[in-house]
């Protein structure tokens, strides 16, 4: 059975360099949060998996989740690995809070040699509207 995985999007993070000082800034005893409203029904099959990172409708980065823990306030922490790891990107629709995303294999981590990751996002959006991404 395929490991399940999260979509988000990086709400007003401009590119990759950002979203890495991003979350380097968030790391605290070797871990990031990442808060959301929601447990996933599915939280089970989450651990293990990666937690996507969409940026300019582009999924480019990901990060293993480790696991779900509540907060006092009612909502939940998002627990993953330090660790952002840049993918190839993919062509992924803004959308509020995480999606599911299942895939037999997850998004493919060569990103230096596709050189898709280079591309300034309009460009990369044409491509994607072509079909020649």
């Amino acid at each position: 059975m395929p490991t399940l995985h999260l979509t988000k999007v990086a709400f007003a993070c401009q590119d990759l360099q950002r979203l890495q000082s991003r979350i380097a800034g968030r790391v605290l005893d070797g871990e990031v949060r990442v808060v959301t409203r929601m447990r996933p029904k599915r939280a089970a099959e989450l651990i293990g998996g990666s937690l996507y990172w969409i940026v300019k409708h582009r999924m480019i980065a990901c990060q293993q989740i480790l696991r779900f823990d509540d907060r006092e306030d009612g909502r939940i922490d998002i627990v993953c690995s330090p660790d952002l790891m840049p993918v190839v990107p993919i062509a992924r629709r803004a959308h509020q809070g995480w999606r599911y995303y299942e895939a037999e294999s997850s998004a493919s981590q060569d990103v230096e040699v596709s050189g898709l990751g280079e591309l300034p996002p309009a460009l990369f959006g044409k491509l994607v509207e072509l079909a020649l991404v």
